[in-house]
């Protein structure tokens, strides 16, 4: 329903020095049209040109601090409210590869009245 908006293309950016970049971040909207605490955001994959970048790697930020995934599972007291933007940063050496790549974000969401994951997929072709 909302794919199309989940990943801001503009907003991404390198992180660490401009030199010697340690990892890339984007900007980033929920998919769900409520809102949900962060313990229900069962995955949020990041790949480029298909390559899945490593879970671990990835950290997540919606206005009270970065967070690993891993300890997104028990932030019973944060929530995504829907429509806010997110930072979603990758540890990456060498930062976004130069040029043009496709650039993948996902969702996999508990929503408490499907008896099934919600996944959430936006693919746009990004450069730096």
């Amino acid at each position: 329903m909302f794919d199309k908006y989940l990943l801001d293309a503009a907003s991404l950016r390198n992180l660490g020095p401009a030199d010697a970049p340690t990892g890339f971040a984007f900007e980033a909207k929920l998919g769900y049209y409520r809102g949900l605490g962060l313990s229900m955001i069962e995955e949020l994959n990041v790949s480029i040109d298909g390559q899945a970048c490593p879970r671990e790697s990835i950290t997540f930020d919606e206005g009270h601090g970065p967070i690993t995934l891993e300890a997104m599972e028990t932030a019973y007291e944060r929530r995504w409210p829907f429509g806010e933007v997110a930072t979603v940063a990758v540890a990456h050496q060498g930062g976004f590869p130069a040029g043009e790549h496709t650039l993948t974000f996902q969702q996999k969401l508990r929503i408490s009245y499907l008896p099934f994951p919600s996944f959430n997929t936006d693919e746009k072709r990004v450069s730096l």
